[in-house]
């Protein structure tokens, strides 16, 4: 999880540079047609047109698997088939995994206690329920903790594993449920402890290099250990093979990943945690997955990153997002995939097939809707804008919007940052992003009133976007800024700054 108050705050005086994204393939309908693997491709369609409407520019990319074959692959633009994409609690089941594959080779078992692995980081006064607390309860999420612990991790600075253990264990572990990115972080600590190596580099030729997992990064803690319940960045289609090898109970090419036992037991009922019947977060709880309603089960992350699998129908769903309702996404699945599947093959229907393979080929996030210019673009265009002092640490910007290339630019005691703006398409570039580095952007801007200029930032590697209308009034100028999903408050402090000589 990240501070969503820093992140927001640290956004816009990012380093911006002009750059390439990757060659987007095209998206298709692969493999086998759908209808060849028993679904409708009308039904697809259905699936998608109706994401479109009810949750615009929420869908990122999909991928449907059925019987092992890829019959769907899309992608919003600039979202892409070869970019990573952050995973956030996506990641605790690749984890989870870690887990069962070091069982399989004898190198702990998840009856172990967790204080048996860390005797130089304890307390010195080890409670009952610390001294319970067992691998297993930090795979089903009951650790006996009160909270998640993840934000008093972080607030350590250093040396999470002994922070995690001074905590409170308010309650016999096993018997009280709390969704806990720490305890994930606990399984993590705990590879590194027993293979001598990080959890990322332990899974590569386990489970990445076999599924063709390329390029993976995860985050790490102050002591170089891969975070666990976050952080994992892999591509949608790594996604999807990662949810067919579970399928497929852990075969892979022939060869054994993961031991079916482990499979059978990561994706049961390990922890009821509600009774709502409607939630799909209310289902139970298994190994770092959850349990879903109509007998599937998932990882997921937040603001909609998804892996469903459907053992009755031997489906698997991938699917990337930036959504505020990922239960919203989950009930598209329900109402228009789910029910879809039919056990025989279909009869070909060339007219839905081919306007299912339009609609792929055509998908693309929204750019601004508005004006190309404005009575008053010449007027503002070279001006420099000093800001009022911010929570941005941002002095000044400059605007470009009467010419062809538009771009607006920031400047900081650092060091100024122009980003190039494009109108109905987006522009590349790419920025510094908190905690991982640059990270790339494509951004769209229009004229949505005379005197407002509407920007929109796409982080296609991640879920965030950003809108800012700058509005101009006499010699002062105004940006309302607001992310698209965020942990935390999504809109910042507004920004204000009166024209002057360059």
């Amino acid at each position: 999880m990240k501070n969503s108050t820093g992140l927001l705050f640290t956004f816009l005086f990012f380093y911006l540079i002009q750059c390439n994204i990757p060659g987007q393939k095209e998206n298709t309908v692969t493999g086998d047609t759908p209808e060849s693997q028993g679904i409708s491709s009308r039904a697809i369609l259905d699936f998608v047109e109706a994401a479109e409407t009810e949750r615009p520019d929420d869908l990122h990319s999909l991928i449907i698997m059925r019987h092992g074959q890829k019959i769907v692959e899309g992608y919003w633009a600039p979202y892409n088939e070869e970019s990573n994409h952050m995973l956030f609690s996506l990641s605790k089941s690749f984890t989870s995994s870690a887990i069962g594959i070091a069982q399989d080779e004898g190198l702990l078992s998840i009856y172990d206690p967790v204080i048996s692995f860390f005797p130089e980081s304890l307390p010195d006064s080890v409670s009952r329920n610390l001294k319970a607390m067992r691998i297993k309860d930090l795979l089903r999420m009951s650790t006996g903790h009160d909270q998640d612990a993840t934000g008093r991790l972080r607030e350590q600075g250093k040396n999470w594993v002994e922070a995690f253990l001074s905590l409170g264990v308010e309650h016999l572990p096993g018997t009280h449920f709390v969704y806990n990115s720490a305890a994930t972080y606990m399984l993590s600590a705990i590879i590194q402890k027993v293979t001598g190596e990080t959890l990322l580099n332990y899974l590569q030729p386990r489970l990445f290099d076999p599924l063709g997992i390329e390029n993976p990064t995860w985050e790490v803690d102050p002591d170089g250990i891969n975070v666990g319940g976050w952080g994992l960045n892999v591509r949608t289609k790594d996604i999807a093979n990662f949810g067919q090898l579970y399928l497929q109970k852990g075969i892979w090419n022939g060869e054994q990943l993961i031991s079916e036992a482990w499979i059978e037991e990561a994706t049961s009922l390990q922890t009821s945690n509600g009774s709502h019947p409607d939630s799909d977060w209310n289902q139970g709880y298994g190994y770092q997955f959850w349990q879903c309603r109509n007998g599937v089960y998932r990882g997921d992350g937040a603001f909609g990153q998804y892996c469903i699998v459907m053992p009755e129908q031997e489906v698997v769903v991938a699917i990337t997002s930036g959504t505020n309702d990922m239960q919203a996404i989950l009930n598209l699945v329900w109402e228009h995939l789910l029910p879809a599947f039919q056990e025989e093959p279909l009869p070909a229907d060339d007219e839905n097939y081919s306007a299912l393979a339009n609609k792929l080929s055509g998908l693309a996030m929204s750019t601004v809707a508005g004006e190309p210019t404005s009575p008053l673009a010449g007027d503002i265009s070279g001006k420099l804008y000093t800001l009022d002092e911010n929570q941005l640490a941002m002095e000044s910007m400059t605007f470009e919007l009467s010419g062809d290339q538009k771009s607006v630019t920031f400047t900081s005691p650092d060091e100024s940052i122009t980003l190039p703006v494009g109108f109905g398409t987006t522009m590349p570039g790419e920025m510094l992003f908190p905690q991982y580095g640059k990270q790339p952007v494509e951004s769209t801007g229009a004229w949505t009133s005379d005197n407002t200029y509407s920007l929109r930032m796409y982080y296609y590697q991640t879920p965030f976007s950003i809108n800012i209308n700058f509005i101009f009034k006499e010699e002062v100028m105004t940006a309302d800024i607001e992310m698209n999903v965020g942990f935390g408050p999504r809109t910042l402090p507004q920004l204000r700054g009166k024209a002057g000589d360059m």
